[in-house]
């Protein structure tokens, strides 16, 4: 299909609907949160849970929130070593500030999520299907993408060390914003937007996924 001279199409991101109060809960697998402050210790529990108009806040060594339901959740400056979210279902998630080790968002279902000032070492959409996401001003250090279904992705003023995209299916996916300095796979870029310097620093990349020798 022809490309238009709109795209890509910027994501569709939103700010979590949150109401003016909250009351204070405990984190608790399997827990149904509604218009909750969580303020994390330790390590926090919340796998397969349901949080919805929730605010996430602390600092801990895990937050597993592995195969939970979030709707319109706030995570502000949360410091922590791991938080998986495998096969998490997703709708209005920001995550502000704050220092991760791993988010693994393997296998997830995500509509709407914007990362924003965040340092992540390790980010994993493997296997994810997203739509509508942003991620801004943020540094992550290895980002992996092997089988996701992105669609409505940009990036704005990000820096990555690694970025690996074998077998992503991408749809107005905006890397221009993204200053990496490797791309494992340049052949798996189709669907993206890239600037004419990011082309040109994965010329070598493209040439030799054709068998294109470069010699001078």
């Amino acid at each position: 299909m022809a490309r238009t001279t709109d795209s890509p199409v910027a994501p569709r991101v939103s700010p979590p609907d949150l109401p003016d109060d909250l009351d204070d809960a405990e984190p608790r697998r399997g827990a149904d949160r509604i218009a909750a402050r969580l303020d994390l210790a330790g390590s926090a529990d919340l796998a397969h849970s349901s949080l919805e108009q929730c605010v996430l806040t602390g600092d801990v060594e895990t937050l597993d929130l592995t195969g939970a339901t979030l709707l319109d959740v706030d995570m502000r400056d949360v410091r922590a070593a791991s938080a998986p979210l495998r096969n998490a279902s997703i709708r209005r998630l920001r995550i502000t500030g704050g220092r991760i080790g791993t988010l693994d968002l393997s296998g997830a279902r995500i509509d709407e999520l914007e990362l924003r000032d965040v340092r992540i070492d390790y980010l994993n959409l493997g296997g994810a299907k997203a739509a509508d996401v942003l991620i801004s001003a943020s540094m992550i250090r290895t980002l992996d993408m092997p089988q996701a279904e992105l669609t409505r992705v940009a990036f704005d003023d990000c820096r990555s060390d690694e970025v690996d995209p074998r077998g992503l299916r991408a749809t107005d996916v905006d890397l221009r914003g993204l200053d990496a300095i490797a791309f494992t796979d340049a052949n798996s870029l189709r669907g993206t937007t890239l600037t004419t310097f990011q082309v040109q620093q994965l010329a070598p990349v493209f040439a030799a996924g054709v068998g294109i020798q470069v010699r001078d």
